[in-house]
C-alpha cells in the first residue's frame, strides 16, 4: 500500500513552524520587501538559537561511526526539512532565505571529508548566527557551469584564486557579517572542460575575497544577493571538496562530485515554492469565501464555475510538485540516488508556483495588482524558483537525459 502521508513527528513540527511564519513572519514581510538587504535581526537570532540544536545533532549523526550489523533505521530529516521550509516560505520566502547555514553548508555536508565537516560545519554549532555561501555563477556562465572562467592554481602548500561570481545568495553575510564561508566553483583546467571544475572552501575574511556589490532584485528581497571578486585569493590546498585530480578521460566523474550538492538542494529549492504557492491559493480561497464564493469538490467538471477550475488546477499543480519533492526528500534520507527525481521536483514547483501565483493575481483583479496585498510579492518572490539551482528548462533536460539514458553530448 502507497502511504502519502507524512508522520505524527513532522505533521507536529509543520504546525508550530506554520505558527511562527503566521506570527512573525508574514506581518514582516512587506517591511523586508521595501526595505531591501536590511537584515531582520529579530527573527536571524531567534531561527539561529534553534538552527544550533539542530545543526549539533545534524553534526554528530553525520560523524558518528556505523555500527556493524545493526540496520540503521531510516531517517526522516530531508521530508521534515522539506515540511520546515514549505511552512517558512508561507511565511515569506525573503525571510526565510535570510536564516543563518545556506547552500555553502549543504555543499560541504554532501561530498565534505570528515576533517573538513568538523573544521568548517562545528562552528554551525555554537556562537554568533553564520552563513555559508556558494558561488556559481558568472557573466558569461550561469546554467552552463561548464564555461566557467574562474581559476584555481596549486602554488605550493595553497591553491590561489582568481575570478567574479556574481548573483551569491547570502554571500555578504557570509563574507563581511559572520565567521562564515564561501564553496566557489573554478577550473583547474579550461581545456578539460566540465572535468576541471572542482568547489574550493574560502573562509570569511580571507584576503583577496571582496564583495564589490549588492543587487537589487525582483523578488526575494530580504535576503542579500550580491557580486565577489577574488583577486590572488589563497587558501590552503585541503580547501578542496574532493579530488584534485583532472581526469579528462570520462569529463563528467569530477564534475559529479560538485553538482552532488544540487541533489540536495533542489528538492529544498521546490518545497520552497510549494510554501509560497500555497499562501497565493489559501488567500484566494478565503477572499472567495468573505464574498460568498465556495468552492465546490467533487462534481462533474462540466458544472464547474471558470473560477473553481482554475482554484482546482492550481492547487493540482502544487500537489504534483509536493509529492514529487517528498519523494526525491525520502529518496535521499535512504541515501538512494535521487538526481533524476531531484530535477523533477524543482522542474514541476518551478513551473507550478509561475502559474499559481500569475493565476492568483488573474482571480483578484486590480486588488492582486495591487501593493495593498501580498499577492504580487508572491508573484514576484515565486518566479525565483523556476531560475535559480538550474533553471527550468535545465532540469528538464537533465529528465530527459536520464530517461533516455542519453549523454549531455547526445542531447543537449
Amino acid at each position: 500500500m502507497i502511504d502519502f502521508e507524512i508522520s505524527e513527528n513532522i505533521a507536529n513540527m509543520k504546525n508550530m513552524v506554520h505558527m511562527l511564519a503566521e506570527n512573525m513572519m508574514r506581518p514582516a514581510a512587506r517591511k523586508y520587501d521595501e526595505e531591501e538587504h536590511q537584515k531582520p535581526l529579530d527573527f536571524i537570532n531567534m531561527m539561529w538559537e534553534d538552527s544550533k540544536r539542530r545543526n549539533r545533532a545534524r553534526f554528530e549523526a553525520s560523524t558518528k561511526p556505523k555500527q556493524e550489523g545493526k540496520p540503521e533505521k531510516p531517517a526522516e530529516n530531508s521530508v521534515m526539512f522539506a515540511n520546515v521550509i514549505e511552512e517558512l516560505s508561507w511565511g515569506d520566502c525573503g525571510l526565510y532565505l535570510c536564516i543563518p547555514g545556506g547552500l555553502g553548508v549543504a555543499a560541504v555536508e554532501a561530498v565534505g571529508t570528515s576533517d573538513q565537516k568538523e573544521r568548517f560545519l562545528r562552528r554551525f554549532t555554537e556562537g554568533e548566527p553564520k552563513w555559508g555561501a556558494m558561488a556559481i555563477t558568472e557573466a558569461n556562465a550561469g546554467s552552463d557551469t561548464a564555461a566557467i572562467t574562474a581559476t584555481a592554481a596549486r602554488d605550493g602548500d595553497h591553491w590561489v584564486l582568481n575570478g567574479e561570481k556574481i548573483f551569491v545568495t547570502s554571500g555578504k553575510a557570509a563574507v563581511q557579517d559572520s565567521e562564515g564561508f564561501v564553496v566557489v566553483w573554478a577550473t583547474l583546467d579550461r581545456s578539460a572542460g566540465r572535468a576541471g571544475i572542482k568547489s574550493f572552501i574560502v573562509e570569511h575574511g580571507t584576503p583577496g575575497m571582496t564583495v564589490t556589490k549588492l543587487e537589487k532584485k525582483l523578488g526575494i528581497r530580504a535576503s542579500d544577493t550580491c557580486t565577489i571578486v577574488f583577486e590572488d585569493c589563497r587558501i590552503p590546498l585541503d580547501n578542496i571538496l574532493g579530488s584534485s585530480e583532472v581526469q579528462k578521460k570520462d569529463s563528467t566523474s569530477g564534475f559529479k562530485g560538485v553538482m552532488a550538492t544540487f541533489d540536495a538542494t533542489r528538492p529544498m529549492v521546490a518545497a520552497s515554492a510549494i510554501g509560497i504557492g500555497r499562501a497565493a491559493i489559501d488567500f484566494v480561497k478565503e477572499e472567495f469565501e468573505k464574498q460568498g464564493v465556495q468552492i465546490r469538490y467533487g462534481i462533474s467538471p462540466y458544472r464547474m464555475t471558470a473560477v473553481e477550475r482554475d482554484v482546482q488546477q492550481m492547487e493540482a499543480n502544487l500537489q504534483a510538485a509536493r509529492l514529487l519533492t517528498w519523494r526525491a526528500c525520502w529518496m535521499m534520507d535512504r541515501r538512494m540516488r535521487n538526481n533524476l527525481e531531484a530535477s523533477m521536483a524543482k522542474a514541476k514547483a518551478g513551473l507550478a508556483i509561475t502559474l499559481v501565483t500569475q493565476k492568483a493575481v488573474e482571480l483578484m483583479g486590480p486588488l492582486g495588482y495591487s501593493r495593498e496585498l501580498l499577492l504580487e510579492k508572491w508573484m514576484r518572490d515565486g518566479k525565483i524558483n523556476d531560475l535559480f539551482e538550474g533553471t527550468g528548462q535545465i532540469n528538464m533536460l537533465i529528465i530527459a537525459r536520464r530517461i533516455l539514458e542519453y549523454t549531455r553530448e547526445q542531447l543537449k
